[in-house]
């Protein structure tokens, strides 16, 4: 009876041991008497308890925040830069033979190409052409990753922190910029309405009787008022003739 009993223990440990079930997104590489049989899963695998060894490795997109980092760029400015690394292993067996901990290498190596490539730029270049330092980084990381079985798929640059003095010289520069650019607005402005009263005198110049109307809009709008004194302005013409009488005399 005792015998049954060990038999019947020993089998469901074995079985236990023997097998296992992988999701969708896992593969199992299996090692045999320390050597790589291949990578299996998902479903139901089994392997021989003692003799073969599972390493379970994940092949969902991985998103790794880069601590930031201190960088000097190319135009000596000591700037933090900090980015997010989205990557996924593509090849299971690479990821585990190829290198002890790809997460920690993939973390390191993205750290030294940030500040390697951010080192390599000027100021206004990071913070302008922040898409094609991207990129770059996403290249050279997914270059040196391919070996391990990864494919790095993007690499954003979130934060940019400047120095207390940098940021107040970059807000001088563009209140001096929205500053300048207001100047050139109202000169323009002024250039316009300067040519639009030589064209208006020149009508008038033409068209004498076009002074009159004035006047008398003008009558008209002063007269929309409350004032207690108004202006009529007379034209010389009307009493143009009366002049010329009186020297007649």
């Amino acid at each position: 009876m005792y015998t049954l009993i060990t038999i019947l223990v020993l089998v469901v440990l074995f079985l236990a041991s023997a097998i296992h079930i992988l999701p969708e997104y896992e593969r199992g590489v299996i090692f045999r008497l320390g050597r790589v049989i291949g990578a299996k899963g998902p479903g139901l695998i089994l392997i021989i308890p003692v003799i073969d060894r599972m390493v379970k490795v994940s092949l969902r997109l991985v998103t790794m925040d880069v601590p930031p980092q201190d960088v000097i760029t190319k135009d000596n400015v000591s700037v933090k830069v900090n980015a997010v690394v989205y990557f996924r292993v593509i090849d299971p067996i690479k990821a585990v033979i190829e290198v002890e901990n790809y997460l920690y290498a993939t973390s390191q190596l993205a750290q030294t190409t940030l500040r390697s490539v951010c080192g390599e730029a000027e100021l206004d270049e990071l913070l302008s052409e922040r898409e094609k330092i991207n990129t770059k980084l996403q290249d050279i990381l997914d270059k040196h990753t391919d070996p391990w079985g990864i494919k790095v798929t993007t690499v954003e640059i979130k934060h940019i922190d400047l120095p207390q003095e940098m940021q107040r010289a970059m807000a001088q520069q563009a209140e001096a910029e929205r500053e300048r650019r207001s100047k050139i607005i109202n000169a323009v402005g002024e250039f316009q309405a300067a040519n639009k009263l030589v064209e208006a005198a020149q009508i008038i110049e033409e068209h004498p009787i076009a002074l009159q109307l004035r006047y008398l809009q003008t009558l008209k709008e002063i007269s929309a008022e409350s004032n207690s004194v108004t202006l009529f302005p007379v034209p010389i013409d009307l009493i143009k003739p009366f002049l010329l009488k009186k020297e007649n005399k």
